[in-house]
């Protein structure tokens, strides 16, 4: 495919086809995504359809099947190759497995989720053969990517081109007439013949690829640039032929051919096409170098159960199964994702995720394969693997990202599929315009001297007015390009998608590009998207000292049956809240992480945004004796205020006066009840992220409004959004919630123009984009003109999202929408170019410029499409030059630095030690209290609301002694 016409073509033809409901076609990541029946055709038939229109295409498998080409060695007979065949057969997930003898080659298609390539590998190994794995995919992937074979092809034949070409323009252009006129036989020159001779193989056999194309093409109903080439060349190679013939019959003047405009015009074009091909692989960089960041080859560590000896063995990448263990050595790359299960080292993850620092990581936590290992030695677990891991899963993304198109490239291809016909049609009304206004200004014409292409003359009672005439419309045909048009858009997004996966942000497709692009209100998600996300219990209030009855009496609410019943309800929610109830009552009961509760939780049932309700009870079949909780079932009912109130639970006084204390310090509080009577509540502290401030007041800048949805109290929510400077709160929001008021905002926004953005003026609603992270976001993330996922959100919310974000800083979503901006700026300027272009150059090839003496000829209209074409993918690439926003001018650093001061103390400073926290800040009280308006107390007091071990109020008082 060269162009938008190739596109539409194939688009055209497979859709005009029963038992083809879809096609899609990326020009430059060379992929096309068919829906189709199964019933009527297979993968196979589909490429083949494709094939009969002059393309070649091959099936690149889809489904969740593996498979693998294997190269076997030691087979000597047809009873070798039956033997591996009936033994990999019996081997339990196998679907398919054909042993060529002659080829000495294996094909086995398997169920990844119970067997690997390992698995068939070791197998055949087993049987006394030897096997080596024969992967083409990835290197084809890279070479599709790259575009070698393609740069190679072009290359090889513009040199063949131009080695036939030279001799031709030699003789045209610079031998002296008195050499070119000498004649073999009467109206035929040596001259004539020898130029003849030199074009005929670029005519027929380098050029043959454009007239294959150009027959498949209009066989199908179709029309591209090909057909262009096609027409041009020959028509000047032809006419040629008839001139000589013609000559030697008539006497009066020479033969006028055209040889050096066929030879030249297919040099020109393949040259084009080199440099327009070279540039390409280009664009694809940054895709091209994530594919090969995986490590060839991982060493895999192997017990010895009757020994107890770990054994190391170097394998192939590909080899690696989920649950393998793997050794890292010092500076080499992670071969797949997995868990460290020993070791601590830092990890350089910039080429994944964009983050320049490397990462310190130690047991238990998790790795991203591609990454580099620093100084320390790591055994890992693997965990996904093959295309299941990050790596595999951001080049898909991206990969899907280039296929998915934008609307105005919709609008290119469907301009292209009526452009090469017009582009006929009006070379044709150019050559009869001209042969016309030749034939009866014959005379005038003369005595004015016009300039005609190629430096033809008008002769009078010759053929010269029908050859000047074709110059023209020849001209016309070879300078009109839907390249450009065609190569405007893919270039820019497949540049900017891989920019994007650089610096750690995924956009998925032009689509959400030209979106993101015109939005104008970013709406923010509270827990884990504007705060840490990581929050601490802080306080927790009991305003009952019983909760039921024991064969021994009453049972008192200490903290730890309060925690026994609240962590082992918390234990089956998936909310952030509920996760840090669960790992507070953990701690308090001595629970070790990965145990669960030892009590019975039954009739379960969760309340997105609102909260929980289920019953708890003893364990029959084992004792325990870690706390003592009521005979029979507690049911418990744990949530927010509205949650509560709809199940008939009375809050006092009391307990609202100190639910509004606490969620005036920014604390979320979570109500608790059991057996319906209102128990207690627990107030919980999750500290604002460092660049949330920063990150506002840019996206305010770039004229966005901003606000903030959560399903958190009111007052929690004002908190954090004074924090932020944002001034449009939604609190106390259920998930459906969310996605009404996105798409109320869609429906009723300002009909003003942005500011700063005059050129987006928005009629009857904002273009919205939603940033989130977890399962209560997804549906508002779906609604949303474009979802933003932030780093560690939920697959549900990664997967309706149009941009991902694969590191945890805000400051991606402006640059998000700032690159998205730049790429849609890119994209127009391409256009404009490609259609200025158009206007410019097809009226000069009509002659409008022949009176003054500046004509066009066909040689130079070849000459003028093919770096058209290369001037688009050079403009894209220029998208290479993009640098993030300067955040400096928006960033105040003694707010960054009181949260960030918070965070390490938090965690640095041991639960107990509340005295050497004091003693901390104490030491720098004086130094900060000029930079800021809270005071010592103050601060400290914050800093203690967020320490999970200062969990009583009391505190307060001492402090302020």
């Amino acid at each position: 495919m060269t162009c938008a016409s190739c596109v539409a073509s194939i688009e055209r033809h497979l859709k005009g086809i029963n038992g083809i409901s879809s096609c899609k076609v990326a020009l430059l990541a060379e992929r096309a995504d068919v829906a189709y029946n199964p019933s009527i055709f297979t993968p196979s038939q589909v490429a083949e359809l494709i094939n009969e229109i002059g393309f070649e295409a091959e099936v690149i498998s889809s489904d969740n099947l593996g498979e693998v080409d294997l190269k076997l060695f030691g087979m000597t007979c047809a009873s070798c190759s039956g033997k591996i065949e009936r033994a990999i057969k019996a081997l339990p997930g196998i679907n398919y497995c054909s042993v060529n003898l002659l080829g000495q080659t294996g094909k086995f298609k398997f169920e990844k989720n119970l067997i690997g390539v390992r698995d068939i590998v070791e197998k055949i190994e087993s049987l006394g053969f030897n096997a080596l794995l024969e992967d083409k995919n990835a290197n084809a992937q890279i070479e599709s990517l790259e575009r070698t074979k393609e740069t190679s092809a072009w290359k090889a034949q513009f040199i063949h081109s131009l080695c036939f070409a030279l001799p031709v323009s030699i003789i045209s252009m610079f031998l002296p007439q008195n050499l070119t006129d000498i004649e073999m036989i009467h109206g035929l020159t040596y001259a004539n013949v020898a130029m003849m001779l030199f074009t005929i193989p670029i005519q027929f056999v380098i050029g043959r690829r454009f007239h294959v194309s150009a027959y498949k093409t209009l066989k199908h109903g179709g029309a591209n640039m090909d057909v262009l080439v096609s027409l041009g060349t020959n028509i000047s190679f032809f006419l040629s032929v008839f001139a000589m013939i013609y000559a030697m019959i008539e006497t009066t003047h020479p033969a006028t051919v055209f040889f050096e405009t066929s030879s030249t015009l297919l040099t020109f074009i393949s040259l084009g096409r080199w440099l327009e091909n070279k540039a390409k692989g280009k664009t694809s960089s940054a895709l091209s170098k994530l594919l090969t960041l995986a490590p060839a080859h991982a060493y895999l560590l192997k017990l010895d159960e009757s020994t107890g000896i770990m054994s190391e063995k170097e394998i192939p990448s590909e080899f690696i199964q989920a649950e393998d263990l793997l050794k890292v050595f010092p500076g080499e790359r992670i071969p797949t994702d997995g868990i460290i299960e020993f070791g601590n080292s830092s990890i350089d993850e910039s080429l994944v995720t964009g983050e320049p620092v490397p990462v310190k990581k130690s047991l238990g936590d998790t790795v991203i394969g591609g990454t580099v290992n620093g100084t320390g030695l790591l055994h890992i677990r693997a965990t996904r693997v093959g295309s299941d891991t990050t790596l595999s899963q951001i080049v898909k993304l991206v990969g899907e990202a280039q296929t998915a198109k934008a609307p105005i490239q919709a609008f290119a291809d469907k301009i292209s599929g009526y452009f090469v016909p017009a582009v006929v049609l009006t070379g044709l009304i150019t050559f009869l315009v001209w042969w016309i206004i030749l034939s009866c200004m014959n005379e005038h014409i003369m005595m004015q001297q016009w300039s005609f292409p190629g430096n033809l003359k008008l002769h009078t009672g010759s053929l010269s007015v029908i050859f000047i005439a074709l110059n023209f419309g020849m001209s016309v045909i070879v300078v009109a390009c839907p390249c450009a048009l065609g190569l405007a858009t893919p270039t820019a997004v497949m540049v900017g998608t891989g920019i994007g996966a650089q610096l750690g942000i995924l956009i998925k497709g032009g689509t959400s590009i030209e979106a993101a692009y015109k939005v104008n209100k970013v709406i923010f998600d509270k827990t884990g998207t504007l705060t840490v996300g990581k929050l601490v219990v802080v306080f927790q209030q009991l305003l009952t000292r019983s909760v039921g009855q024991t064969k021994e009496g009453s049972v008192e609410l200490t903290d730890a049956v309060f925690y026994a019943l609240v962590g082992t309800a918390e234990a089956g929610s998936e909310h952030p809240l509920a996760k840090a109830i669960a790992s507070h009552a953990k701690t308090l009961l001595n629970i070790p992480d990965g145990q669960n509760f030892p009590f019975e939780l039954a009739n379960f049932n969760s309340f997105p945004g609102a909260g929980i309700k289920c019953e708890i009870k003893n364990l029959k079949t084992a004792k325990n004796d870690l706390v003592k909780l009521p005979a029979g079932a507690t049911e418990v009912t744990i949530g927010n205020l509205e949650f509560l109130k709809s199940n008939s639970i009375v809050i006092s006084e009391g307990m609202l006066n100190s639910k509004k204390f606490y969620e005036n310090q920014g604390h979320t509080v979570v109500l608790v009840a059991f057996n319906n009577i209102c128990t207690g509540f627990i107030a919980l502290s999750d500290a604002l992220k460092p660049e949330s401030i920063c990150a506002v007041k840019a996206l305010k800048s770039l004229g966005i409004e901003v606000a903030m949805v959560t399903g958190d109290q009111q007052e929690t929510a004002n908190y954090i959004a004074k924090q932020c400077g944002i001034d449009e709160v939604h609190a106390g929001v259920s998930p459906a919630g969310k996605k009404k008021i996105v798409s109320e905002m869609q429906n009723s926004g300002s009909s003003e123009s942005v500011s700063g953005t005059p050129y987006r003026k928005i009629q009857g609603g904002f273009v919205v984009a939603m940033v989130g992270d977890g399962v209560n976001d997804s549906a508002s993330i779906a609604q949303a003109d474009v979802g933003i996922a932030v780093y560690g959100g939920t697959d549900v919310a990664v997967e309706a999202a149009s941009v991902v974000l694969m590191r945890p800083d805000l400051l991606d979503v402006v640059t998000a929408l700032d690159l998205s901006r730049k790429i849609f700026n890119r994209i127009r300027m391409n256009f404009l170019f490609a259609s200025v272009y158009n206007v410019i150059m097809v009226p000069w090839a009509m002659g409008i410029f022949v009176t003054i003496g500046y004509p066009l000829s066909p040689m130079m209209s070849g000459m003028a499409m093919s770096f058209s074409s290369v001037s688009v993918v050079l403009s894209s690439l220029m998208l290479k030059l993009y640098k993030k926003p300067d955040f400096t001018k928006f960033r105040d650093y003694d707010d960054e630095n009181y949260y960030v001061e918070d965070l390490q103390a938090i965690g640095d400073v041991p639960e107990d030690d509340t005295i050497g926290l004091l003693n901390k800040f104490s030491m720098e009280s004086d130094r900060k209290s000029s930079h800021s308006s809270k005071t010592s107390f103050d601060r400290v007091r914050n800093i203690f609301d967020g320490f999970s071990g200062f969990n009583n109020a009391k505190g307060y008082e001492k402090l302020d002694n």
